[in-house]
């Protein structure tokens, strides 16, 4: 038969009214990058050797048993079977995204939908921000753009390990494709100085791909002074060196030593970042103070000077630890009390009787008189009493 004759044959055939039932026709959905190659897969249970055939969205036979009857290269036979059409499109573009439709000639006739969607990974995000730099304190904004995706992606801010949260828009463009912005706002910090802020782009089509901008925050000195000499006691007659030491960004430009509520010691000599002072004395005590600046601002840091006798002895006085006193003391106290408790039960285990020599018949007397006569040996003399234990 003519090609053109059995072309017009296959068209014929799939106009024909086919019922909806799927009972032993089935095939699945299938998404399918740009680019990329797609497999629609018509399978068949308990075929009685009906025929099998593709169409197109627009009901065109792609594949009738195993003859590609559309002149379409891009179609190739995976596998034919009683029990499986599978054919495979390569090079997908998103006029291929459509309905494809798999016919089993039963009685009735038995149709399965393959529905293709096509995905269009955006391309590489755009990342930009309103300001190079930034002082601490003030507030940035960054913006993300993906371009051209289908479906709209969406977008994720991180700031290091902190998810920030972004205001997304979202503008369908031609073909079903779509832009998205993602803008974002937050203070910075010194700390944030360096820090990444990552643009991630989540997408079916693709994996890992993000936009990166660090950050260049502007801040204040900070500022530390060192004592260099001495390790110790600061003694009459001594000197004294102390350094100090700003860090900024920008670097401090200037740097200052000043005593607080005086002058500064006319021999003092300031070189640099270091104040050096020699031959100390009492008149010297003070609050010195070490004030560095930058663009951004200034910070300083201060230095107490107590100056002690020459024979002061090495390192502060030491202070009475009361705590460990009051804990002693309540030791003690409770050892005394322990002891106390331990003889006062010995002496009341080894009580015993008390009796004179004049109180002896004293229990036979009718009166103290009657029971001083009656006592052994009659003798009245005090003089004379003689004592007993029993």
């Amino acid at each position: 038969m003519h090609p053109a004759r059995l072309i017009s044959l296959f068209n014929s055939l799939a106009q024909l009214p086919l019922s909806s039932s799927s009972q032993n026709l089935a095939t699945d959905n299938v998404s399918v990058i740009e680019g990329e190659t797609a497999t629609i897969s018509c399978r068949v249970k308990n075929n009685d050797d009906s025929v099998i055939q593709l169409l197109n969205p627009n009901r065109q036979t792609i594949y009738f048993k195993d003859v590609r009857p559309l002149k379409d290269s891009r179609f190739q036979l995976v596998n034919f079977s009683d029990n499986e059409l599978r054919v495979s499109l390569s090079n997908v573009s998103l006029s291929d995204e459509g309905r494809y439709v798999c016919q089993l000639y039963t009685d009735p006739p038995q149709e399965a939908y393959a529905d293709i969607t096509v995905l269009v990974p955006p391309g590489n995000p755009i990342i930009e921000s309103r300001d190079d730099v930034v002082s601490e304190g003030n507030e940035t904004e960054l913006t993300c753009t993906a371009m051209g995706s289908k479906p709209a992606a969406s977008i994720r801010w991180m700031k290091g390990e902190e998810e920030l949260t972004g205001e997304t828009t979202v503008e369908e463009m031609y073909d079903r494709m779509f832009t998205v912005t993602s803008r974002v706002r937050f203070s910075v910090t010194k700390e944030d100085d360096g820090v990444p802020v990552d643009c991630i782009i989540d997408h079916p089509a693709v994996k890992d791909l993000l936009a990166q901008r660090h950050l260049e925050v502007l801040y204040k000195p900070e500022v530390k002074i060192l004592v260099a000499y001495p390790d110790g006691l600061t003694r009459e007659g001594d000197n004294l060196d102390l350094t100090c030491i700003a860090e900024g960004k920008p670097h401090p430009h200037q740097i200052n030593w000043l005593r607080v509520d005086e002058d500064v010691p006319p021999h003092a000599v300031v070189t640099g970042s270091d104040l050096y002072i020699e031959n100390l004395n009492k008149s010297y005590n003070g609050t010195y103070r070490c004030v560095a600046s930058n663009a951004v601002g200034e910070a300083y840091d201060d230095y107490i000077l107590y100056v002690y006798d020459s024979r002061a002895s090495e390192g502060a006085p030491q202070k009475i630890d009361h705590a460990v006193i009051g804990g002693v003391v309540a030791v003690v106290m409770f050892a005394i009390l322990c002891a106390l408790i331990v003889l006062g039960r010995y002496f009341a285990r080894h009580k015993g009787t008390y009796f004179t020599h004049e109180a002896k018949g004293a229990d036979d007397a009718a009166d103290a008189d009657t029971a001083i006569i009656n006592a052994e040996g009659g003798h009245n003399n005090t003089d004379e009493k003689k004592e007993y234990y029993i």
